[in-house]
């Protein structure tokens, strides 16, 4: 929502893009905000739908896009390609535009693969949001924007009777969670949230492995920690409290999630079948 409200202000007569596979709550913080906006179609694993992106953006040239890239789908963890999205732009010769990124869980796994897309501010990222209950464990859910200051400070207004400035959408804020974030920073640093990440994946690879042994159809995206596999029984979506859409579920593999956790969930999987 910070993201789109500070593209909102920079850009009052934009128009949204955001794919099928967006998480649906910025379709809520669209009408919450009352932001013109077009739904691009996602391919088979996903990504945003380039072409359709580009053939769309065409059509519109002449309004500002405010494109919503993710980084790691809700469903699939597919990540859009900014690079892509930046050439299109340039391309269509589109100057003024804006892109924030929704990097909720894989904006904290990409930074420790060294050959991972990179996530960041920068002349084609001007906003991104990462969670702190996801990855990183905070036991309350919180999570970080960060985004360019120029266009911060266009919506800073100054509250003399807190001497301050204020930039942000409710005023008040939790002072706790940025503790814990500051606490799972000091205890694990770049080098454990790097083995964790790592760790993360390698099981991914593991858990994809034990899907093919049992001859049973998944996949995934590449750097993700999401598997994603053909719905299996009501039974084990109800005993495992998998999130399932349409004819797939997916499993994410986070850091507590052992090969013997995975062990586990296969032997159900395979007893549904049986």
């Amino acid at each position: 929502m910070y993201g789109l409200y500070l593209a909102r202000e920079l850009y009052p007569n934009a128009i949204v893009y955001y794919s099928q596979d967006t998480h649906y709550s910025v379709t809520k913080i669209l009408r919450l905000l009352n932001i013109k906006n077009i739904m691009i179609r996602s391919l088979d694993n996903g990504e945003i739908d380039y072409h359709d992106l580009q053939e769309t953006l065409r059509i519109k040239r002449d309004v500002v896009p405010i494109v919503v890239a993710n980084i790691g789908t809700t469903m699939k963890g597919a990540v859009d390609d900014v690079g892509k999205i930046h050439a299109i732009l340039e391309e269509l010769a589109i100057r003024d535009h804006y892109i924030h990124c929704d990097a909720a869980l894989s904006g904290m796994l990409l930074p420790f693969f060294a050959d991972a897309p990179s996530i960041g501010l920068s002349s084609a990222i001007d906003s991104f949001a990462i969670s702190g209950h996801k990855f990183i464990g905070s036991p309350i859910p919180c999570g970080v924007t960060l985004a360019k200051r120029g266009n911060v400070d266009r919506i800073a207004r100054s509250i003399e009777y807190v001497g301050t400035l204020d930039t942000t959408l409710s005023g008040s804020r939790n002072g706790i969670t940025p503790l814990f974030l500051w606490y799972a920073i000091q205890q694990k640093g770049m080098d454990g949230f790097r083995r964790m990440a790592e760790a993360c994946l390698e099981r991914a690879e593991y858990a994809l492995e034990q899907f093919r042994q049992l001859e049973w159809e998944a996949w995934k995206n590449k750097y993700s920690n999401t598997v994603v596999f053909q719905r299996p029984s009501t039974e084990v979506i109800k005993k495992w409290q998998l999130a399932a859409y349409k004819d797939i579920a997916h499993i994410i593999i986070m850091p507590h999630v052992s090969k013997e956790f995975i062990d586990t969930f296969m032997h159900d999987l395979s007893e549904c079948r049986g």
